[in-house]
């Protein structure tokens, strides 16, 4: 278990009952029942951080327009620097990408899982089914997504450079 700080749990339980509609969305419609287990809100370290998967080493943030703003940047800039001495792997998704790109955003997180799991010599696990909007039980179709960018910034160089083909 990663240490924290105790006064960030009764925040961490007021933003898991408050949770923003991005946060919303992509814990109930995928990371809820996603194996490995993420946890959302979890408290590591100093911070607060949207989604963590322990297993694979995995911090995903979710920011909106406000993480565009120099401060926000120095300040998430110094956030991930402190997190990735902690050995996490921080992946920043822009509130854009979940609205436009679903599921192209949860195949990419899915990726990443497997990879942080492989590069730990963990039994890969492969993509849980997932309840999708459509009422399925099948796993997320990236396949007729546009092709684009994924719209983010991320601290963690390298994480998105080659996700054009989407």
């Amino acid at each position: 278990m990663k240490p924290y700080r105790k006064e960030n749990i009764p925040r961490a339980k007021e933003l898991r009952k408050n949770m923003t509609p991005w946060e919303r969305k992509l814990w109930y419609l995928f990371l809820r029942n996603y194996t490995p287990r993420f946890q959302r809100q979890k408290a590591i370290g100093n911070y607060i951080v949207d989604f963590y998967c322990s297993k694979a080493r995995l911090v995903l943030e979710l920011d909106g327009g406000g993480h565009y703003e120099k401060l926000q940047q120095e300040y998430d800039e110094r956030r991930t620097t402190e997190l990735e001495k902690e050995g996490l792997r921080l992946i920043r998704i822009c509130n854009l990408d979940i609205d436009g790109s679903f599921d192209a955003v949860c195949e990419m997180i899915d990726r990443e899982v497997q990879s942080n799991l492989s590069l730990r010599h963990h039994a890969v696990t492969p993509l849980v089914a997932t309840r999708s909007r459509r009422g399925s039980d099948s796993p997320p179709d990236c396949h007729s997504l546009p092709r684009r960018r994924f719209a983010t910034f991320a601290f963690n160089k390298g994480c998105f450079q080659n996700f054009s083909k989407f």
